[in-house]
């Protein structure tokens, strides 16, 4: 008699899957079969990397840098991110808190298990990135969300914060601009959260992969630019994929106070070791090169913004969805609720009768809402965002 399968971990029976890569690898699958996909679910820029960049990467290699590197990251990257950040935020950092790794995602999961143990709650509103709930499970932490929809712009106000937080409340995660709403806090909204925050001890880690892509005038303000003391508490990470269309090359980086940077290095060694050694060069390239890494972000911020405005009027005309405008990233957060469907169902049909991939607001803890990606082409934002009309006006009226 052979013996019955052994059980996986419990880690690995209570972790979900990306919904977002799942829907993307879907309409994916379904272009490959030839059939005509309109899909907004990637998150993603859909422009190639500069030229500049790919060629910093070719020329490491072709020197012989394919071994292994600091932990850490290559020092004269480390370097060029603490100068970034003293330049475009006036902040003073030193290289060794700098953390380059395999990816933004990754950078973030770091940051977590760095400071949150088993039991530890963390704070995460509602719409979120579909990762975090499940990096914190993983940490052994416990996820706390709370729901900041449109009514308040999909920004957390001090007093949620305030009535969320407990005795075991370790860490507040925010993210601004936001996936997947696009929101971005102003000053006062962040120094008001900021002080609930220090006030009650908390680390905060900002998520700010997509801190240059904003619209209209607007600028970003992390929580570690409000003063020392906020900066003592904030764990800053972003990366090169969404600003420099390097999503394949798995490179985020992180900023943090000096206990957690020698945490998060000593993780990560014995994780991953050291992020792709000739990637580090191209990343290098975009931060040194910064003449020609602004004449192609310029170019890419014009289309999306010209395909936000268009997206925005285009979903407001359709009977039954309200969509505010994004100020940041490249994403948009309708909402279908008139339509009396739970939005999973209202995906799974749209993609089903007029080929339309979008992703329900159930998936970022938001119900009643789809996210549309705008980083694609004006050409598929057009003809999905018709289909979208057509499937709505089926739908019957409640």
């Amino acid at each position: 008699m052979s013996n019955p399968p052994l059980p996986l971990s419990s880690w690995a029976r209570n972790i979900s899957p990306s919904p977002t890569l799942g829907i993307d690898a879907q309409i994916k699958a379904l272009q490959a079969a030839g059939q005509d996909i309109c899909g907004f679910a990637a998150g993603e820029p859909d422009f190639d990397t500069p030229e500049h960049i790919k060629q910093a990467a070719i020329s490491a290699l072709q020197a012989g840098r394919t071994k292994y590197a600091a932990t850490a990251g290559i020092e004269p990257l480390r370097q060029a991110v603490a100068d970034k950040y003293q330049a475009c935020y006036g902040l003073k950092v030193a290289p060794s808190q700098v953390i380059v790794s395999p990816g933004g995602k990754f950078s973030c999961y770091l940051a977590v298990l760095a400071v949150c143990s088993p039991g530890d709650e963390v704070i995460i509103p509602a719409p979120y990135w579909v990762s975090y709930p499940e990096m914190v499970k993983l940490a052994g932490a416990v996820p706390k969300f709370v729901l900041a929809d449109d009514t308040t712009g999909f920004r957390l106000t001090p007093a949620q914060l305030e009535s969320a937080i407990t005795g075991r409340t370790k860490l507040l995660i925010l993210n601004s601009p936001s996936n997947p709403t696009g929101a971005v806090y102003t000053r006062e909204e962040m120094e008001a959260i900021v002080a609930v925050a220090l006030r009650h001890n908390l680390y905060i880690l900002s998520d700010e992969i997509y801190e240059f892509l904003v619209y209209d005038g607007v600028r970003t303000v992390g929580p570690a630019t409000l003063g020392a003391e906020a900066a003592a508490r904030t764990i800053i990470v972003s990366g090169f994929s969404k600003t420099y269309a390097m999503t394949g090359w798995r490179l985020g980086t992180m900023v943090a106070p000096a206990p957690v940077a020698k945490a998060v290095s000593e993780l990560q060694s014995q994780m991953t070791s050291n992020a792709t050694t000739f990637a580090q060069y191209g990343a290098l390239a975009a931060l040194k090169e910064a003449d020609k890494t602004q004449a192609a972000f310029a170019r890419m911020l014009e289309a999306f913004d010209r395909r936000r405005k268009f997206l925005h009027g285009a979903l407001n005309a359709i009977p039954g969805v309200t969509c505010l405008l994004a100020q940041g990233a490249f994403y948009l957060f309708p909402r279908i609720s008139s339509f009396g469907i739970p939005s999973h169902d209202f995906c799974v049909d749209l993609l089903a009768r007029e080929k339309v991939g979008v992703v329900p607001g159930s998936a970022f803890g938001a119900e009643g809402y789809i996210r549309l990606s705008y980083a694609t082409s004006d050409e598929i934002i057009a003809k999905g965002v018709e289909r979208l009309a057509r499937y709505c006006k089926s739908l019957p009226p409640r």
